[in-house]
């Protein structure tokens, strides 16, 4: 049975090459549609998940990344407990090949990729008029850096203390 759209009834008034591109335009056509409904209730749950302004949030991930350095340094270098290490694989290599300082450096690699990396996917959402998938996805890969780097502080600032 031929459907609106099925292919078998788009080939017979165009050639089977016309017609499998007449297809896929209509079942693009679709998800658009499809996309474009579920796209509100995806930027509201990423008002959830980040509900002030989006510049300020690789702003948070760089002042983060500055705490979290800075405990680093305060656990390993100050506290005077030679029994503690960095537990995260890729800082805890960084330390051991290349110390403290370029520790920092790729602190600083990592915000600014991420936040390159977000900027650019907002963008290309923007481009193809979805702003608020862009604005979720610009949130999705800024906020899990977030969370964990208040985790690793807070963590720090324990081992410091105790």
């Amino acid at each position: 049975m031929a459907g609106e759209g099925d292919i078998d009834d788009i080939a017979g008034k165009e050639g089977y090459m016309g017609a499998v591109w007449q297809w896929m335009k209509y079942r693009v056509h679709l998800a658009v549609e499809r996309d474009r409904r579920a796209e509100g209730n995806v930027e509201a749950i990423s008002r959830v998940l980040w509900p002030w302004r989006e510049q300020w949030l690789p702003a948070l991930a760089a002042l983060l990344a500055l705490l979290d350095y800075i405990t680093t340094y305060a656990v390993l270098e100050l506290s005077g407990k030679d029994h503690v290490e960095e537990g995260g694989m890729l800082a805890g290599w960084v330390i051991r090949e290349g110390g403290l300082g370029w520790l920092f450096l790729v602190d600083v690699c990592v915000v600014v990729a991420l936040s390159l990396l977000a900027v650019g996917a907002r963008l290309l959402c923007f481009k193809f008029n979805f702003r608020g998938y862009g604005r979720a996805v610009f949130v999705t890969l800024l906020v899990p850096y977030a969370v964990v780097a208040i985790a690793a502080v807070i963590n720090n600032i324990v081992v410091a203390l105790w």
